[in-house]
């Protein structure tokens, strides 16, 4: 590409308090927090604009209003092979995934980089589970000599996710439990008969094992101007009533109320802008993604939230004398240790019982078993570390499941689909996968995108300890169900792609040592103090839980040492 001028002219039009890049779960909180705070903060999003309620075109249709009936046609598995991958992107969600034409990255070895360039980003098709981290979890590299150690422990985070959480919205149930601390939480939503017979059972069977509805960040009343929840189950498609957190329905409306916030959309970070005289980040420099215009943006902070392997090639693109090999990477740490869980391993089976009892709507989360190997000695496994939790759901066949092996004809055949078929319980895990120096993000200098950006590279693949645990998720799925009651029980693994589970976490984490880490313990980078990573690039170990409420509650924590440093001149 042929480089186009940059503005330079009236500096100060292009000069804020503080700049935010990206605009999904942690750059939505990261505005809110700024703008509350008296900042002009300046929000940069690669994508199109999204506004709330106007840009959700399909929350509304039925099925049948589609041509194909919700299908992900041919034509959009060739143009996006690996966002149709994703089991929430179909004719309905589609308009909020990339086209992976337009968007190539690089796989070393296979590895799903789902993502959404819009305004919101993946907020608005996340799965809205939300789990906090335990001192567990946060003790954990530590205790077992595993990569690095986390600068920081429960004690320290748990009012921050106080925070965010009441802000937020989570319903979910209390259940006590020290490595799984509860949240502020709304009423549960209710688990329906089998999955309560499914809970009871565990109890019974087990002294370290319960199961508990979805912890999830859909309302089961009002709040903050939001919601309730409908119980429709098309939250991925954007939600008009706010029954669900996104940026769009909470932070950024928040962010924009206080007349502080700038949002410019279409606008693509191509790097971060360094004084090496000052040693600081000066401000970004902007290509607007239909123009090709390069625009250079200043702030005193910035925030990098552009989720984990886009932060990551921000950073590695950003080069100087001091940092020639990435921004803030004196430790050459950026890029490497990404993270992501693994999943589709489990079991199900059929329940004979209940045949008198249905569910009403559609409740928008299952239940969830939280981890229980590996949390004392006597939960040891001797063949991995660390473990899984279980996230499942109880349902009665429906039409579609009932035809394929239905025999019969007109009204008989009629009748029998529209009886409900036996219950099943479906129940896979979410399994920690450890931090591994060569799982790494790099970008290619030889290859570039439309906008003449280095393609991205990604490095990836589970290890011993993972595949170790995959026995043990599926045979202690199948023992819980069967000594449940339940008949043919199946096992399964379905062997996913890392990056499936869309928690790509890692690549610029928290450390207490410069020289091993890229961020302190809030989020600052070491070497340039006035940037902060609040996405999850800053994770120093994935636990097994969800981690967006973690990134929220660390990025509004990180706003808040932000600002304190700025009022103290150190910034």
């Amino acid at each position: 590409m042929t480089p186009i001028p940059v503005k330079n002219n009236g500096k100060e039009l292009y000069t804020y308090d503080a700049i935010v890049v990206g605009s999904g779960i942690s750059g939505g909180w990261a505005a809110k927090e700024l703008c509350e705070q008296g900042l002009k903060t300046l929000v940069l999003e690669r994508g199109r604009n999204v506004e709330h309620i106007t840009d959700y075109p399909t929350s509304e249709k039925s099925a049948w209003e589609f041509p194909y009936r919700l299908s992900t046609v041919l034509q959009d598995r060739r143009q996006s092979p690996v966002q149709s991958s994703c089991p929430v992107y179909n004719e309905a969600t589609k308009h909020f995934f990339v086209n992976d034409q337009e968007h190539p990255y690089i796989q070393e070895k296979p590895f799903s980089w789902i993502r959404g360039y819009q305004v919101g980003g993946r907020s608005l098709t996340w799965a809205r589970q939300c789990y906090r981290l335990g001192e567990l979890d946060f003790e954990a590299n530590a205790k077992d000599g595993i990569a690095v150690d986390w600068p920081i422990r429960y004690r320290e985070i748990e009012p921050w996710y106080d925070y965010v959480e009441k802000f937020v919205g989570i319903s979910g149930q209390a259940e006590g439990i020290p490595h799984l601390p509860d949240s502020q939480f709304l009423p549960p939503m209710e688990l329906n008969c089998v999955e309560t017979h499914l809970k009871q059972q565990i109890r019974r069977h087990y002294k370290d094992r319960i199961l508990t509805i979805g912890r999830v960040a859909n309302l089961t009343r009002g709040w903050n101007g939001r919601g309730p929840c409908q119980h429709r189950n098309l939250c991925n498609r954007g939600c008009p009533f706010g029954g669900y957190f996104s940026s769009n329905s909470g932070t950024l409306p928040a962010a924009a109320h206080t007349g502080n916030l700038t949002l410019r959309p279409d606008s693509i970070v191509a790097e971060v802008l360094y004084d090496e005289r000052k040693n600081r980040a000066t401000g970004v420099r902007v290509i607007d993604a239909h123009t090709h215009e390069v625009t250079d943006y200043y702030a005193r902070i910035i925030f990098l939230n552009a989720s984990t392997i886009a932060t990551a090639s921000i950073l590695l693109n950003s080069v100087s004398s001091r940092f020639p090999n990435g921004l803030g990477n004196s430790s050459d740490q950026v890029g490497r240790n990404l993270m992501d869980h693994f999943m589709m391993g489990g079991a199900q089976g059929e329940f004979e019982g209940f045949q008198d009892q249905y569910y009403s709507g559609r409740r928008p989360t299952g239940f969830y078993v939280p981890r229980f190997r590996n949390i004392s000695p006597e939960t040891r496994s001797k063949d991995y570390l660390r473990g899984f939790g279980y996230q499942g759901r109880g349902e009665r066949a429906e039409w579609g499941e009932l035809y394929r092996g239905t025999s019969g004809f007109g009204e008989s055949l009629k009748a029998t689909l529209a009886t409900p078929g036996p219950w099943n319980v479906v129940m896979g895990a979410w399994g920690e996968t450890l931090p591994y120096d060569d799982n790494r993000v790099t970008i290619d200098t030889q290859e570039r995108d439309q906008w003449g950006l280095p393609l991205v590279r990604v490095n990836f693949k589970y290890r011993e300890n993972e595949i170790n645990m995959r026995p043990d998720i599926k045979n202690s799925a199948a023992e819980m169900l069967e000594k449940a009651g339940f008949k043919k029980v199946e096992k399964f693994y379905f062997d996913q792609p890392p990056g499936s589970a869309i928690h790509e976490m890692g690549t610029a984490r928290m450390g207490r040592d410069p020289k091993t880490s890229v961020l302190n313990a809030f989020n600052q980078m070491h070497d340039v103090k006035n940037v902060y990573i609040t996405d999850g690039s800053c994770m120093t170990s994935s636990a097994c839980q969800n981690p967006s409420l973690t990134y929220m509650a660390l990025t509004a924590r990180a706003c808040a040492h932000a600002v304190s440093e700025m009022k103290k001149l150190n910034l």
